[in-house]
């Protein structure tokens, strides 16, 4: 089939001499339409010489200028040359995304170190005496709970302050039934009734962490 672009080369070249057709061509230039349909394909390195002699006074073009025009060495360019490039984007937007994902898990390894080393810091007291604790009352069954709990609470309390997390309400508390805040345990009961609360729930900022497991008051 014709290329296109030589096809559209080869009829302006032909309007600015006057000729209309490719038939009229050929017979302007004593050459087979063939040859005109071997240029109109870019086939030039495959068209005997002679032929070029003809057509190149006839479309008012020198040599030189008309092989220029109809080879496909400089089409070939056009076309390698920006796909050569894209590649080379390609390959540098890939090394970039590499790089980038690179310095984000290194990112997230700095922030979870950190996240640990100061967790860490806030339970150092649990760390350090809560074996010592546990081991005492397993020795001793009668231990108060009530002298192990503040082993537990203090840190714990300070690492949820740290955290921005809070209690939705502490145990114990009746307040009115929010279905948004609150997970029934059992029985029923309508927004704005009155439950009691069994298990605390908690909340981190705006963002529900675990709803507050409640019972309605009238079973409880």
């Amino acid at each position: 089939m014709p290329n296109i672009d030589f096809t559209q080369k080869l009829q302006d070249l032909m309007q600015q001499v006057g000729i209309s057709s490719f038939k009229a061509l050929s017979r302007a230039a004593g050459v087979s339409e063939y040859q005109l349909l071997r240029l109109r394909q870019g086939k030039l390195a495959q068209m005997r010489v002679d032929v070029l002699l003809k057509l190149s006074p006839v479309l008012q073009m020198p040599l030189n200028k008309l092989i220029a025009t109809f080879s496909t060495v400089e089409l070939l360019q056009e076309k390698v040359a920006p796909t050569q490039e894209l590649l080379e984007e390609i390959a540098d937007l890939r090394k970039e995304y590499q790089r980038s994902q690179l310095q984000l898990e290194q990112q997230r390894e700095m922030l979870l170190q950190e996240l640990q080393q100061s967790s860490l810091q806030l339970l150092e007291s649990l760390l350090l005496q809560w074996p010592t604790a546990a081991q005492k009352a397993q020795e001793n069954p009668q231990l108060a709970a009530a002298k192990i709990i503040p082993l537990v609470q203090k840190p714990l309390e300070k690492l949820l302050q740290a955290w921005r997390v809070e209690a939705i309400a502490p145990v114990g508390a009746e307040l009115p039934y929010d279905p948004q805040l609150h997970q029934l345990m059992e029985g029923n009961a309508q927004p704005g009734e009155i439950v009691k609360v069994r298990y605390t729930g908690y909340l981190q900022g705006d963002k529900l962490l675990y709803r507050a497991k409640v019972s309605p008051l009238k079973e409880s």
